[in-house]
């Protein structure tokens, strides 16, 4: 009970403070998706109606109507057109009708000390029994010649008049219940009704804002509780909750962490004799209520969501924490945007003297003391998971529970040592004016999110196996939280995936936009960032090794030069394109890595052959160009022991790490006499050895 004893704290909290954005809903509400508002003035006489799209109402519900899923369970006031119209049988509504007891409970509650304005004039209203006539009249609701309710708008009226919004608000039908097969049938008794009552010099007259109106009911439902007993979660005396709260995700949720239903159906057939389940387990009422808000509340608010997949880290304080599962880009992307913006106006010098693995560091230390500073070192930080197996049941998949210090630490650990170039595009301002914004392609140092490696590590499978992709995100979030070594069977995956250069599928499961090469060099990145990352945490500590963020020209292992080789001789062939002026097209060298990464001396003889011409190209247009490309592969081929070069050994993950950090050398250095210099000046006009 952990977990439901934090919620309830972090609501006591979040209830003091000033937070922006939604508020705690309050105790005895449910959060509902309203389909039609009804005003009426103060003595219940109908006024108008009009349709509402996409608007999530906060309504008064009892412990059982909060969490129904089935069957006869009304709320007391906003409810669905066969809970409150008395006339919807009159007009063949395909829905049971259950206005008896919406009726009965609205008028306890109109007739007891708790009673408002508001109460006594919508039962007025509903008491009249026509409110689906009145609907109709106003061309909310629509019949047919026989008054009977439409299932849909029929072809034959588009002409006339187009889709009233009614249709286009409602969920269809399922398929087992409509008349039509394939047909979008719906019934208009599912629309959810919200009342707006005008009372002369009230100006809140919507009652799902009207506080007044939300603090009558609490006092009302509060005061009807059965059963007192032992509240498991705070150690209290308190009314027992006999129902828990549903719609933690969103509104159309049905699935329940708690939930207990041996009376009938006997889903647990435990050995417990009381129908009401406190043998087992009891939570106090209000307990229940602010803890299941808290979570809805945490989830809608900073909730990571993968499908019905549910993570959110929170401090109970109610102060802001950085998220787990954010890339480490979300954390400095303003301010790359500025920086930026102020290369492009000022064109500033490039001083690539800075170790940028190191200053990425400083950067993320500072960034993660601004969240020390406002946390105490032993301030409470949860970090929670849920899903559901089924509709109707949840579990906590995750929980940990830690100290703020702790939290920021690991949390720091796993963005520094999982870091990697990795490409963005970012908008920035214009300079020209002609544009609000323009495009830009970066290479940042970051962590990329758990979503991304997920992505990386299988593509395209992910989105027919929705289980796979839970299971990933399930396994990767220790390695964050716990600080735990990193999973090998991801990172070979990614290692086995970015070999391929499956370009058209790559480029889908990023973005539309993205190109193609685009997204095999942002799939490359994450691929970088995870073989650096497990192998700084690997398991064994006598196999740990660690890889700075720049080409490193010492590093004489096999792979890391195999891997280098590769990328010089993609660089030729990619030269030799410009030069001859041709379209860009795929490389010798890219469309053999795979083969390369299988047996790479073999193919490594077929890569340098293929080159040949590329090479002669150069030699003829760029003599000296062509000359620092063929002392740069002598350079590596010189760096390698002969057994290591001819061993038929396929590589590691290690060349991709090689590959990567040449080509990223490619794009700082250029040659000058001779010699390869940094570039020193950030200039928009084309630079024959920039190939960009």
């Amino acid at each position: 009970m952990t977990w439901m004893l934090k919620l309830y704290e972090t609501y006591e909290e979040g209830q003091k403070m000033s937070l922006p954005g939604e508020k705690l809903m309050p105790i005895c509400h449910t959060l509902q998706n309203a389909h039609i508002n009804i005003v009426i003035d103060g003595v219940g006489n109908f006024k108008r109606a009009s349709v509402l799209e996409k608007t999530k109402v906060v309504l008064p519900a009892t412990e059982k109507s909060a969490g129904r899923s089935s069957g006869e369970a009304p709320h007391p006031l906003a409810d669905k057109i066969q809970y409150l119209a008395k006339d919807y049988p009159d007009f063949f509504g395909k829905k049971k009708t259950y206005f008896c007891s919406y009726e009965k409970l609205l008028s306890e509650w109109n007739n007891s000390p708790y009673s408002h304005p508001k109460v006594i004039a919508i039962h007025k209203y509903i008491s009249r029994g026509h409110v689906v006539r009145d609907l109709i009249n106003s061309n909310i609701m629509f019949a047919d010649h026989n008054n009977k309710l439409l299932a849909v708008w029929p072809d034959v009226f588009e002409d006339i008049c187009p889709t009233p919004k009614i249709f286009k608000v409602l969920p269809p039908l399922e398929k087992k219940k409509r008349v039509i097969e394939d047909a979008p049938e719906m019934e208009q008794g599912d629309a959810l009704v919200c009342w707006t009552v005008e009372i002369d010099g009230e100006s809140d007259s919507n009652t799902w804002l009207d506080e007044t109106l939300q603090q009558s009911w609490i006092d009302f439902d509060t005061q009807i509780g059965e059963d007192a007993g032992f509240c498991f979660v705070t150690g209290e005396e308190k009314v027992i909750a006999v129902s828990h709260p549903a719609k933690l995700r969103h509104t159309g949720d049905k699935a329940k962490l708690i939930s207990a239903n041996d009376s009938s159906g006997f889903t647990f057939r435990g050995r417990f004799t009381d129908k009401k389940g406190q043998q087992a387990s009891s939570v106090g009422f209000d307990v229940t209520q602010k803890a299941h808000n808290a979570l809805r509340w945490l989830i809608s608010r900073q909730g990571f969501r993968n499908n019905e997949q549910v993570y959110i880290c929170w401090a109970v304080s109610g102060k802001k924490t950085p998220q787990p599962l954010q890339p480490t880009f979300d954390f400095f992307q303003t301010e790359l945007q500025l920086q930026e913006e102020q290369e492009q106006k000022q064109h500033p010098a490039v001083d690539h003297s800075v170790n940028l693995g190191a200053s990425f560091a400083v950067k993320l230390k500072k960034y993660m003391a601004g969240y020390s500073a406002s946390l105490e070192p032993n301030e409470q930080i949860i970090v929670m998971g849920l899903d559901s197996a089924t509709p109707g049941r949840m579990g906590v998949v995750y929980y940990r529970q830690l100290l703020a210090s702790e939290f920021l630490q690991r949390l720091e650990s796993w963005h520094t040592q999982f870091a990697w170039f990795q490409r963005h595009t970012i908008e920035i301002p214009d300079p020209a004016g002609k544009k609000k914004v323009i495009k830009k392609t970066t290479w940042t140092v970051s962590c990329p999110a758990p979503r991304m490696i997920a992505e990386a590590a299988y593509g395209n499978i992910l989105k027919s196996n929705e289980t796979l992709k839970k299971s990933v995100i399930e396994r990767i979030l220790p390695c964050i939280i716990d600080g735990r070594p990193f999973p090998r069977d991801i990172v070979e995956s990614a290692v086995r995936r970015a070999g391929n250069r499956q370009t058209k599928r790559l480029s889908e499961q990023y973005s539309n936009s993205e190109s193609e090469k685009g997204a095999w060099e942002k799939h490359l990145g994450v691929v970088c960032a995870l073989y650096k990352g497990y192998y700084l945490r690997h398991p064994m500590e006598n196999e740990r090794r660690k890889y700075i963020m720049a080409l490193e020209e010492d590093r004489t292992t096999r792979d890391y030069l195999y891997g280098r080789l590769l990328a010089i001789a993609e660089r030729i062939e990619e030269m030799a394109m410009i030069v001859a002026d041709e379209k860009p097209r795929t490389t010798v060298a890219s469309r053999l890595m795979q083969r390369f990464s299988d047996n790479p001396f073999s193919t490594w003889l077929n890569i340098e052959k293929g080159i040949v011409p590329y090479q002669e190209r150069l030699k003829n247009n760029i003599a000296p160009l062509a000359e620092g490309y063929k002392r740069l592969i002598d350079d590596v081929c010189d760096a390698f022991k002969i057994e290591d070069f001819k061993s038929k050994e396929h590589l590691s993950g290690e060349y991709l790490l090689g590959y990567h950090s040449q080509r990223k050398w490619f794009r700082e250095h250029k040659l000058d006499k001779g010699k390869w210099i940094l570039k020193t000046q950030v200039n928009n006009k084309l630079d024959i050895t920039k190939g960009e």
